[in-house]
């Protein structure tokens, strides 16, 4: 793995953990619009692209209802999603010793960007990045390409793609990384189904976030951010 200058990272499922708060306000919108509900399975296979494609191959979703399930799912997520979801453990340090080390850090997600520029405020991760890329709004419903957004980032930051590494919990993440001629990393803590990293092409794979701090920064930052994770842990258990 090369030693970057920038790394782009997604947000749900690589950064910030839903925990559950995505699918039960999915599950609240098609409650709502008497759809019945495909099961978690399913609608945990909708975490990652832009909900439109996602909520177009539930049964009972159409062109007439969607708009009005999305608005729903959104009001939902802004009244509580955002705040039940936590950074996976090790991010905050992560994110840290990229910017320490000169690493310009930037989110590149599926979710519209004031929507994902928010979630990032709740959680406190804001002040630990250099820029937040996402869609400009829901998506037109044909595309879960994320190609657009890594090429907004690179060219918005005048970056070398050669220095960059995308990473990614997705096939989405991955397929975009490809396309921009971006390294690629898959993390082993989101939603992606078996082997689909693998069967997209990831450069590396990374089980847990000292891991993949490894892979970005040396193999002296796997101890280094153990012993600060397990410091922010003891801190917090005292506190």
């Amino acid at each position: 793995m090369i030693a970057p200058s920038a790394v782009l990272l997604d947000l749900d499922g690589t950064l910030v953990d839903p925990a559950g708060a995505i699918t039960s306000g999915i599950r609240h919108a098609l409650g709502k619009a008497q759809i019945p509900d495909p099961g978690e399975e399913k609608l945990l296979s909708l975490i990652g692209p832009p909900l439109t494609i996602g909520l177009a191959t539930i049964d009972g979703v159409n062109g007439e209802n969607i708009d009005e399930l999305i608005a729903t799912y959104r009001a939902q997520y802004a009244r509580s999603g955002m705040a039940e979801s936590r950074p996976y453990p090790g991010v905050v340090e992560l994110l840290g010793a990229l910017r320490a080390a000169g690493v310009k850090v930037l989110v590149a997600t599926a979710k519209p960007t004031p929507i994902a520029t928010t979630l990032l405020e709740v959680q406190g991760l804001d002040g630990l990045l250099d820029g937040v890329f996402g869609n400009e709004g829901e998506g037109d419903g044909r595309s879960s390409s994320k190609s657009h957004i890594l090429a907004a980032a690179i060219r918005e930051h005048g970056l070398d793609p050669a220095r960059c590494v995308m990473v990614g919990d997705r096939r989405y993440d991955i397929e975009a990384a490809h396309e921009n001629q971006v390294a690629s990393i898959g993390v082993g803590w989101g939603f992606a189904e078996d082997g689909e990293l693998a069967a997209a092409g990831a450069g590396a794979h990374a089980t847990d976030v000292p891991e993949l701090a490894g892979m970005l920064l040396g193999v002296a930052a796997v101890d280094s951010l153990r012993q600060s994770m397990q410091g922010t842990t003891t801190t917090g258990a005292n506190a």
